[in-house]
Formats: C-alpha cells, sequence, structure tokens
C-alpha cells in the first residue's frame, strides 16, 4: 500500500513500533522516485498517535489519508485464551484504529476532507475458530468505521473498510503445496490474493473517484465471502 500511494504521488509516512524494520521501505520507495518517510509508533498508545499526527501535518502541512492497518494475532481456543491474549488483540487491532481516527479527525476536519480506510478481515464476517480476539477486533473495526462515517460525514471525511481474503505473505509462503490447493478450493476464484489487489481497493479509496463511498466495507477476497 505504501509503494502504492506513493507512485500516486502521495507522500507516505510509514509507520510501525520498531524504526528498523520501517527504513528499508522508506529508503526503496524514495529509491524508486517516490517520497517517503518514518515514524516509530505503539499505535495502541494515544498520545503516541496524536504525536505521529501532528508531526506529519507540521512536516507536509496536511494529513489527507489515514490507512489503519497495523493488526496483530494470538491464536487459541476460547477456553484456553488468557486476558493477556485478548487485550493485546484488542489494544493493537481496534484501539489502534480508534487512536488513529480520534488524532487524525480534528486535522482532517479542520480541512474539511479526508479519508480513513481501516483493514478489517474477512474473519470479521465470518468468525474462526481459534480467533475470537482477533476476529472480535475485526468485527468491531467494521462497526467502527459505520459509526465514524456517519460522525465525520458533514466535514467532507469518508470512513470505509477493507475486508481482506487470503494474501499470499510470509505466512503462506511456508504453507505446503496440499494445504495451499486445498485452501485454493474454497476460493472461487482459485487463488489466493496479492498484496496489490489490497493496494489497489486502498488507492481507489482515497481517489477522488471514491469521494461518494463511505461507511462501507469492501471484500477482497477472491468471492469466498458473499452478503
Amino acid at each position: 500500500m505504501a509503494e502504492t500511494y506513493a507512485k500516486a504521488g502521495a507522500h507516505v509516512v510509514c509507520v510501525s513500533r520498531n524504526e528498523e524494520t520501517l527504513k528499508p521501505v522508506a529508503e526503496a520507495i524514495n529509491a524508486d522516485g517516490g517520497s517517503a518517510s518514518i515514524f516509530a509508533c505503539d499505535v495502541s498508545d494515544l498520545t503516541a498517535f496524536q504525536n505521529l499526527i501532528k508531526d506529519t501535518a507540521d512536516n507536509y502541512g496536511s494529513v489527507n489519508i489515514l490507512v489503519n492497518n497495523a493488526g496483530v494475532t494470538r491464536d487459541t481456543l476460547i477456553m484456553r485464551m488468557s486476558e493477556d491474549d485478548w487485550n493485546t488483540v484488542i489494544n493493537i487491532n481496534l484501539k489502534g484504529a480508534f487512536n488513529g481516527i480520534k488524532a487524525a479527525a480534528r486535522t482532517m476536519m479542520k480541512q474539511r476532507s479526508g479519508r480513513i480506510i481501516n483493514i478489517s478481515s474477512v474473519v470479521g464476517l465470518t468468525g474462526n475458530p481459534g480467533q475470537a480476539n482477533y476476529a472480535a477486533s475485526k468485527a468491531g473495526l467494521i462497526g467502527l468505521s459505520k459509526a465514524t462515517a456517519k460522525e465525520l460525514a458533514s466535514r467532507g471525511i469518508t470512513v470505509n473498510c477493507i475486508a481482506p481474503g487470503y494474501i499470499a505473505t510470509d505466512m503462506t509462503d511456508h504453507m505446503t503445496d496440499q494445504a495451499k490447493d486445498l485452501l485454493n478450493s474454497q476460493i472461487p476464484l482459485g487463488r489466493i490474493g496479492s498484496p496489490d489487489d489490497i493496494a489497489a481497493t486502498a488507492l481507489f479509496l482515497a481517489s477522488d473517484e471514491a469521494g461518494y463511498i463511505t461507511g462501507q466495507t469492501f471484500t477482497v477476497d477472491g468471492g469466498m465471502v458473499m452478503i
């Protein structure tokens, strides 16, 4: 997504708790002719997120697009799930997005424009055994998006969700061919998605062409979930 936004002409602020993991991403974007900077931030900390938004507005003049993409898993059955497993996932996946929206909304309201995009999951629509915390956080993002879309619409700010299905990542790279074949058989389009599929949707939702879309959840999943 960062690369896609940069290629479209945006300055991208790449965010993570670990500055070292951000440097290669920003360096690659800048080397490719884009514009990117980094900011270390724990999204579960509201003050840290507010500092991120202030720094961005001070240095670049505005905050036009916020993508809440931070996410972790702590998978286990509900009877074995510790309170820490629950809190960690909710604090990063759901509270992190709340912090981001709360921190960015004031700046966007003054601008009377903005795009907020929350990355949910098809698991937030269907549930998944062993992922009660993750499913709850991703379902919560959908509700959060709808509520804030209604609150912020009068100021020209849209809020939407993307719910990815199975996407090719380091995790899927380690799957056996048999497991991949089984997974592909459950996807109507017959293949695992690409990060580019999510990035293209995120770019569209940030564009002028999506200016009349808000409060919606876009499943990008090869047809796994049809509502």
